[in-house]
């Protein structure tokens, strides 16, 4: 499968709306394989417990059971670093692409799995935002902080807690008069202005961080299952300061290595390479 890469119409629409939707991003064989990954998850792993490379790290009691780092939960995980459906999209929007520190990190890895009730408050925006999820498109380069994928595992329709956005907020210069401080009860689906993005099972939502967004509310029963790889520039890091195994990234093929770790450390004494 060759790289999808961008468009003019991708550039048009991520700039004004900040986010694009992946229609079939992975076939039906890694779907049924991140599937059975999160059927063998310990769901009463107990907040902080490790799981493999992935540790338990729910943000909060609403948001469902979280697992950080989870590229390093199983296999299938690892195929998304470097998906063909958006490898080079994330690139060219927060790759810093034509500079001297060109390439890709990915900073924060998360399996999420939400059931009735559950959400996650409203967060981000244009206005005050952090670098980290900043937009910013000059001298006719994207160079974003923070570009996220969302992975549907699961159909994600009315009922089911879809992802909703406020198009255009990535921008803003003012704040949402309704949107409270992150970690609040403030829900998405109240927020003037969101919208849901309805995915299928297989779907990716690519957005900027910059946008307002957040979980809407859960109704309907059963499970709402995602993964989220987030990509910024490899002069970035672990929010969490989170530190892969090195035997485990010996495993893996160069290329997705790099994405994990662009940087290699240099310790007191080691040669120049």
């Amino acid at each position: 499968m060759a790289d999808r890469e961008p468009t003019e119409l991708d550039d048009f629409l991520f700039d004004l709306r900040g986010y694009l939707v992946l229609e079939n991003a992975i076939d039906q064989d890694l779907l049924g394989r991140l599937n059975a990954e999160f059927d063998a998850f310990p769901r009463d792993l107990p907040w902080g417990a490790w799981y493999h490379g992935a540790q338990r790290r729910d943000y909060t009691p609403d948001t469902g059971f979280e697992l950080h780092q989870a590229v390093a939960a199983g296999a299938p995980f690892e195929e998304l670093i470097d998906h063909p459906s958006w490898v080079r999209l994330v690139a060219h929007f927060a790759g810093e692409e034509q500079s001297y520190v060109s390439g890709l990190f990915i900073d924060e890895t998360i399996a999420s799995i939400r059931e009735s009730g559950g959400h996650h408050p409203a967060h981000s925006g244009g206005y005050q935002g952090a670098l980290r999820g900043s937009f910013r498109y000059k001298d006719g380069r994207f160079r974003c902080g923070q570009v996220n994928i969302i992975v549907a595992l699961t159909d994600i329709g009315p009922g089911d807690g879809a992802t909703m956005v406020v198009p255009g907020s990535h921008k803003s210069n003012f704040p949402h008069p309704l949107e409270g401080d992150y970690g609040q009860s403030d829900r998405m689906d109240e927020l003037m202005g969101a919208v849901p993005a309805y995915l299928r099972a297989g779907d990716a939502l690519l957005f900027v961080d910059g946008l307002i967004h957040g979980g809407s509310s859960r109704t309907n029963p059963g499970e709402r299952r995602i993964l989220i790889y987030r990509y910024g520039p490899i002069w970035g890091a672990s929010r969490y300061g989170y530190v892969y195994d090195a035997d485990w990234l010996a495993t893996l093929p160069e290329a997705r290595r790099r994405i994990l770790r662009p940087v290699s450390p240099v310790r007191v004494g080691d040669p120049l390479k």
